[in-house]
Parts: C-alpha cells; sequence; structure tokens
C-alpha cells in the first residue's frame, strides 16, 4: 500500500467538523504528505494529531515542529514512524510543541538521549500522558524521567517493552518530582520480581493508583 492518491482531500476527508482533531493513522502520507498538512491553514485549530504508521522519520517530525500550523495540538500520537534520538529533540526544542498534554512515541528509537531530551524540556511541562513504549530505553532513561522536575503533572507513563531494570525501577518509584503520577507500566522489562514486590510497597508516589509488571 502507498499513499493516498489524493492527499489534501484525505487529510480534509479526516479532519472532525469542527476542526480541532485529526485521525491520520496508517494513513501513509509520509514526508511528502507532512509538507502538505504543516501548509494547510484550516489545521490551525487542530488540538489532537493522531499519525500512528505513516513513514515519517526524523525528516517528517522536523517538518511537523518546525510548523506553526501545530502550535496549538494538545494530543500528539507518533506511534511507528521511526523516530530517533534526533526526532524527540526536535520535539522538546519546538517552540511549537508547548502546549503538549499527551505524547505517544510508542515503537521508535528514541533511545536514551531522546528521552533526557523530553525530561529535561519546557515543552513537557503540562504532560500528563506519556508513552514511551518500545524505544530502547534503559535505566539511564528511566532516571532522567524520574529526576525531572519538568514532569510533575504526568498522570500516566508507560514505558512497556524496554530494558530498565530493577534500579530504574526503584528510581521512578522514589522520584520525588512525578507526584502527579497515578499509572506506572513497566510490563516486558528486565525487572527482578523478587525485589519488585519490597520497591512497590515502599514506593513514594503519591498518587500512584496502578502499577503494572507483568
Amino acid at each position: 500500500m502507498g499513499p493516498p492518491a489524493d492527499i489534501p482531500a484525505h487529510i480534509r476527508k479526516r479532519l472532525d467538523p469542527d476542526g480541532t482533531k485529526i485521525n491520520l493513522n496508517r494513513s501513509l502520507i509520509g514526508v511528502k504528505g507532512m509538507r502538505i498538512l504543516a501548509d494547510m491553514p484550516e489545521l490551525k485549530n487542530v488540538k489532537s494529531l493522531a499519525l500512528q504508521g505513516n513513514k515519517l522519520g526524523d525528516e517528517g517530525v522536523q517538518i511537523l515542529t518546525e510548523s506553526s500550523t501545530f502550535k496549538n495540538t494538545e494530543k500528539l500520537s507518533l506511534w511507528e514512524n521511526k523516530v530517533s534520538t534526533l526526532g524527540a529533540k526536535m520535539i522538546a526544542e519546538s517552540p511549537n510543541m508547548r502546549n503538549l498534554k499527551e505524547l505517544k512515541l510508542t515503537r521508535n528509537q528514541i533511545g536514551d538521549q531522546g528521552v533526557e531530551a523530553l525530561a529535561a524540556s519546557e515543552n513537557s511541562s503540562a504532560l500528563t500522558f506519556l508513552d514511551l513504549s518500545a524505544n530502547q530505553i534503559s535505566d539511564r532513561g528511566a532516571k532522567a524521567i524520574a529526576n525531572s522536575p519538568r514532569l510533575a503533572n504526568l498522570k500516566t507513563l508507560d514505558l512497556y517493552n524496554n530494558q530498565i531494570t530493577t534500579e530504574g525501577m526503584e528510581a521512578l518509584l522514589q522520584s520525588k518530582n512525578l507526584k502527579s503520577l497515578e499509572m506506572l507500566i513497566l510490563v516486558r522489562n528486565e525487572i527482578d520480581f523478587d525485589k519488585a514486590d519490597a520497591l512497590a510497597k515502599n514506593q513514594s508516589l503519591p498518587n500512584l493508583r496502578r502499577l503494572e509488571l507483568q
């Protein structure tokens, strides 16, 4: 399957009538489609932008983050788009990404350095939902999240299928910054379950309601 024959028409068809939501998941628009998307004035009020599986890569993310069209975006999904550390840094540094409340980067390759960029970014200050599943993240990335005062509003953190060990889990559970966190997902990591129970019982997150380990 390739991109839609008429990309602008496809985009308009997927835009909600009120102009605040657009679902382009698995539309395969690619970098070409991202350029078209970024230049469409009718998208300037979009708050929810779903771009899962569009083969954007870092080049597509660059177009996205450099476009003021998306400065009102609050929910951004970039699942499966071959986004690397570089793409994560673009999101972290863009003046157009300052209103993000939900960010989904599942199944990319942002790695620990990408996590560090996001954790240190002012753009992450309003985030309540962060999905970094399957991104080759180790304890280094987990500690960057735990040590970030920027993530004080985060309520849900999904780190499914990474390389985080019990050490990273402990850093997260003892974080003084994740005071709003209600849900933490660490399924399919490298956690020692013999130690995990004790860590979970002695965790310091005041609002944690749900901890998923397996």
